[in-house]
């Protein structure tokens, strides 16, 4: 490769990213509709099934202290439900940064691979290293640090 190639590999480059940031997105998307239609699932099978419940019973004293009872329960639904989409959220979520972090080392790969055999010189990357380690006045670096 010589200097003419270079703008070319660096386009290829940029492209590439672009394109398996896409990806991540599209995954991620499609992370969250599957976990939408699990919950909703779920939802309409417990619907049923009070309407159901209610359809066959013929005690009027059990239908007297529905309501509480129903409170309850569809409380204690709620909170599972909670804790069900925190977890996807925290899944999907780690997955993304995980992915993203992927992405971005095979850019910056590539893109000191092209300007190394541009300049036919020792890779880039050193100084690109930078970019990957936060700086020690961003809000990341000091949450490594303990507090006093």
């Amino acid at each position: 490769m010589n200097t003419e190639t270079l703008p070319l590999e660096l386009y290829k480059a940029n492209i590439g990213l672009q394109l398996r940031i896409t990806r991540l997105l599209q995954e991620s998307s499609h992370a969250w509709l599957e976990a939408a239609q699990q919950s909703s699932a779920a939802g309409m099978t417990e619907t049923a099934a009070r309407i159901e419940s209610l359809s066959n019973s013929a005690d009027w004293q059990a239908l007297v202290t529905l309501p509480s009872g129903v409170f309850w329960r569809v409380f204690q639904e709620q909170l599972n439900g909670a804790r069900a989409t925190h977890q996807v959220t925290m899944r999907n979520q780690a997955a993304f940064v995980n992915g993203l972090q992927q992405a971005l080392g095979s850019w910056q790969e590539a893109v000191s691979d092209a300007f190394a055999e541009a300049a036919g010189t020792a890779p880039f990357a050193d100084a690109l290293r930078q970019w990957a380690q936060p700086s020690a006045s961003s809000p990341v670096a000091g949450q490594g640090k303990a507090r006093k």
